[in-house]
């Protein structure tokens, strides 16, 4: 099998003008290739349109610069003759018979009056007055004519008697004059006179058809751009050596590479199904990473894109899309297409809305086995957070997948080397030697993308400090992603609540250590090591709600015992039990509604699911209808988890009566801190309790503890 991060050769990758041109070039095909029938064939006769009125245009453009050419020609010859530049309104003006030309050479010519008036750019109108036998013969000649006039006007004899004058030149009377004769000749009008403004108009229509396909392919694009989008291997940053860890999972897709680049080899052992890959596990354990390094590795492009904006709202809308997905890896023909958060798609069809069904079934077809070869050589990965566990796969999606690749979340040894990559990253700004064994164990159960969220974070508080990132730096990074922000205003001016707060708060952790000093034998060395309490605080904390809380690492055992479960609801109710010894029960509050719902949860876990305190070991959750936990109980398990949950809370309540002088100690000194840590609460319960035992006692326990070091305490 090939290694997945063995560097490959690959050609050198095109860059400067022509990638971006090449880049263009395959977006708008990809565009192109998706689009309706109709809309193929109004861009194509756009397309056909803008030149050819482009053309037109021009062409008329010439024409009007040929004319304008002749009329200079004209004013040329006209001055080189000896006629002064003034119209002669006293002789009388009549309509012309037969051409120009025709009339100069069968009549004696005393003087020749070109009145012109510009049109549009360089094109003129004109009007001739040919002055014979004392009257004055009005002509508006064609454009052959004048052509023919003006090559004749060099050499003929009455060249020398012609006169150019400007119709804004003309007296009142002239104008007048010219007004009748603009009439007369309206319908005579030369065709170089019309093509002023054809060619502007034409001009125009291929200006405006250009800019409005331009912003129609732009608005296209830009779509196309946010949504469906192949990106190109060199494209891809990072490589499969950013994963840190994940030894397993990195020699599946190793696995996925090999299958491909050997695919004849493959196909002689039979092995020739198309590549649909599912990759499933929590969110933010690489799966979007790991598919992109799987295409640089490849050589092939990939789109991403995410199943939950299949749906548009409309029937057929997520099928729609699908299709043109399909359509876009057709074109490449070898390509990664990557479809994320798909666990919609993978749910039991029906009973469902009927575009959701539309979809799913859509998406069986496009992964089905039986494909062409082109079809064959394009690699669908789809990624979910799907949990088989509780959520039951629709059989027919589960067989399209040839592989599957099941992520998880890092143990100890990998967040600590996740750790180590992100902070290396950053190595001239991080303190040397830092322990980070307590940042790992703090972050039991997170994933890569919340470990690099931390360091960054770090990094951002280091910045605003003007420090070195450390370990107490790390730390109060982890507070602030797992916890969130927290502020003191909410609960500073509520000192009644605070109060409360400091007393339920102090239930929990109690009954929490009470439980750590039975099993070690009250070693608080590994007390210290081995509680999951890191902080408690009478901070508000916006993200639950929640007008105080307690920071906690997470429970490295993965399987709970009954007495595991027992010991949680103790620890969950000891909050209310506190409540109750110092304010009655009366003053218990609704502070503790998450807690009683927990509590709800893993007792119905215990008695109706695993059969604990029942004489058979059944699950009665597993018989609801269509996979959905029943929202009502039975009466015999109703009756167990009320019996076990009121035991449970009346030993709660036996060990905190036992600390209820301490807990008030604690509480005041919570009340001055606003927050302590699992060093200093441990360092106060035990001055507590030295400061209550004899005297003796208290000289033999001052000998005891000069022995580990006296008071001193870590702070986490």
């Amino acid at each position: 099998m090939s290694d997945l991060s063995k560097p490959r050769d690959t050609p050198p990758a095109a860059t400067g003008l022509w990638l971006t041109v090449k880049k263009a070039a395959s977006r708008l095909q990809d565009w192109f290739v998706i689009q309706s029938t109709a809309v193929k064939l109004t861009v194509l006769a756009l397309a056909i349109l803008i030149p050819a009125t482009g053309i037109y245009s021009f062409t008329l453009l010439q024409k009007r610069a040929a004319m304008a050419e002749q009329v200079e020609s004209m004013v040329v010859a006209g001055k080189a003759g000896e006629g002064l530049w003034t119209f002669n309104d006293k002789l009388p003006v009549v309509f012309g018979s037969g051409s120009v030309l025709g009339f100069l050479e069968a009549n004696p010519v005393e003087r020749i009056v070109v009145i012109y008036e510009p049109l549009m750019w360089n094109v003129s109108e004109r009007i001739i007055l040919i002055e014979s036998q004392g009257k004055q013969h009005a002509y508006y000649p064609s454009d052959m004519e004048t052509r023919i006039f003006t090559d004749k006007a060099v050499t003929a004899p009455w060249g020398a008697r012609l006169a150019f004058i400007p119709r804004g030149e003309l007296s009142p009377s002239g104008l007048e004059l010219f007004e009748r004769l603009d009439q007369r000749f309206a319908s005579g009008r030369p065709q170089s006179a019309n093509d002023g403004w054809k060619a502007g108009a034409s001009g125009a229509l291929s200006a405006a058809l250009m800019l409005g396909l331009l912003a129609f392919l732009y608005l296209q694009l830009k779509g196309q751009f946010k949504s469906l989008k192949f990106i190109e291997p060199a494209q891809v940053r990072g490589s499969i050596d950013d994963l840190v860890g994940m030894d397993d999972i990195k020699a599946e897709v190793a696995q996925i590479k090999d299958q491909y680049q050997r695919r004849a080899e493959y196909a002689e052992y039979g092995i020739s199904k198309p590549f649909n890959v599912m990759f499933s596990g929590p969110a933010g354990t690489g799966k979007t990473k790991l598919a992109s390094y799987l295409a640089k590795e490849l050589g092939l492009p990939i789109l991403f894109h995410s199943a939950a904006n299949l749906e548009t709202g409309f029937v057929a809308g997520g099928s729609n899309t699908l299709s043109r997905i399909m359509a876009m890896a057709k074109r490449r023909k070898r390509c990664i297409v990557f479809l994320d958060e798909a666990q919609d798609l993978f749910m039991k069809r029906g009973g469902r809305r009927k575009f959701d069904d539309d979809t799913a079934n859509t998406l069986l077809s496009v992964l089905d086995g039986v494909r062409s070869k082109n079809d064959a050589e394009i690699i669908w990965i789809v990624a979910s957070n799907f949990n088989s566990e509780t959520m039951q796969m629709d059989e027919a999606m589960l067989r399209r997948f040839q592989m599957k690749v099941d992520f998880r979340l890092p143990n100890q040894e990998e967040r600590l080397a996740i750790f180590g990559h992100y902070l290396s990253q950053r190595a001239d700004k991080v303190l040397p030697d830092m322990d980070l064994r307590h940042l790992v164990a703090v972050t039991e159960g997170r994933s890569p993308a919340d470990l690099e969220t931390i360091v960054n974070q770090a990094g951002i508080t280091a910045v605003q400090a003007g420090e070195m990132i450390g370990a107490d730096t790390l730390m109060q990074a982890a507070e602030r992603v797992l916890v969130g922000n927290v502020n003191a205003n909410t609960t500073d001016e509520r000192e009644r609540d605070r109060r409360i707060i400091a007393v339920h708060e102090w239930g929990h952790f109690l009954m929490d250590l009470d439980h750590e000093r039975k099993r070690t034998n009250d070693d608080w060395e590994e007390i210290l090591a081995d509680m999951k309490t890191i902080k408690i605080s009478l901070k508000a904390n916006p993200r639950n709600n929640a007008l105080g809380f307690v920071f906690h690492k997470q429970g490295a055992n993965l399987l709970k015992t009954k007495g595991d479960i027992e010991h949680d609801v103790r620890v969950l109710l000891g909050g209310m039990a506190n409540e109750e010894l110092f304010f009655g029960e009366d003053g218990t509050t609704n502070g503790a509604h998450n807690d009683i719902t927990r509590v709800t949860k893993l007792l119905h876990h215990a008695v109706g699911e695993m059969g604990m305190y029942r004489k058979t070991r059944l699950n009665f959750g597993a018989l609801a209808n269509d996979g959905q936990r029943s929202s009502t109980l039975d009466e015999e398990t109703r009756s167990i988890m009320e019996a076990q949950s009121e035991r449970l809370y009346g030993e709660t309540k036996a060990v905190l009566a036992r600390h209820k002088r301490l807990t008030e100690h604690l509480a005041g000194k919570l009340l001055e801190a606003g927050e302590m840590s699992l060093g200093e609460a441990l360092f106060e319960i035990r001055s507590f309790e030295a400061a209550r035992v004899p005297p003796q006692a208290q000289e033999s326990l001052s000998h005891a503890e000069s022995g580990t070091g006296g008071h001193e305490h870590p702070m986490i």
